[in-house]
């Protein structure tokens, strides 16, 4: 099944028209005809089946046939993370824990960020793409950037672990989770997080975790919280 996204189809729509852009890449790219069925999404849980009435380069027109609200999953995940040196990194974790599951993502910027400019809209793309080639109806939410102090004054009603890399007392993730569990992930940049921002989220409740026994890429370190929130909650 290919899924296609747009924000604009709501569950009340009986019939939906596709902007000029959509309509070229359907009508002319994918050469798709009158008759032809597609599976449409508003990134807000609902799936749509719709048949094309008009299949023009600048007018491309469906019918809704169906719709079905897709089931939640029975958590939440929000991950923090500090943005990489090399922006392809980060779409790469973007992407990747998309397809795995999450609801959430906060790029951080923190003490030993290297990358204090992070431009969203690209990031936005990679999202989109991931969660239509996963055949997923919940668009992940990105937050704006926000610095690390900022972050965590906020009130957090849910799991919240802080993952670094300091020799202290430190838990295992996955020992720590708890299923059906809105939980929140700290990921600190390529030198970590300083030691002044770990006694702040220490300070804020965030229980520090490690994600296992060797040092890992911001962008590893992020994949391998999703998978361990995932598996704990299959």
């Amino acid at each position: 099944m290919q899924l296609f996204y747009n924000p604009n189809i709501s569950d009340n729509d009986i019939s939906f028209k596709f902007d000029k852009d959509e309509s070229k890449h359907i009508a002319k790219v994918l050469r798709k005809k009158e008759g032809d069925i597609l599976h449409i999404t508003n990134g807000k849980g609902w799936l749509f089946t719709a048949e094309i009435t008009i299949a023009e380069q600048k007018n491309c027109v469906v019918s809704i046939i169906s719709k079905t609200l897709q089931p939640k999953r029975n958590y939440k995940l929000h991950l923090a993370v500090a943005p990489t040196k090399m922006n392809d990194r980060y779409e790469w974790f973007l992407e990747k824990a998309t397809e795995i599951g999450i609801a959430t993502i906060t790029p951080i910027i923190c003490d030993h960020s290297e990358r204090k400019v992070v431009k969203t809209e690209r990031f936005e793309k990679i999202i989109q793409s991931a969660m239509k080639q996963s055949l997923q109806c919940y668009l992940p939410k990105l937050n704006p950037p926000i610095g690390f102090k900022e972050f965590i004054i906020q009130e957090f009603n849910n799991q919240i672990f802080i993952a670094h890399c300091e020799e202290t007392d430190k838990k295992s993730l996955k020992s720590q989770l708890k299923a059906a569990i809105d939980c929140t992930i700290l990921i600190g940049p390529e030198g970590d997080f300083s030691v002044k921002e770990i006694e702040m989220a220490l300070h804020r409740n965030f229980i520090p975790v490690t994600l296992g026994e060797t040092r890992l890429r911001t962008e590893t370190a992020a994949i391998a919280a999703c998978h361990s929130v995932a598996y704990t909650n299959e």
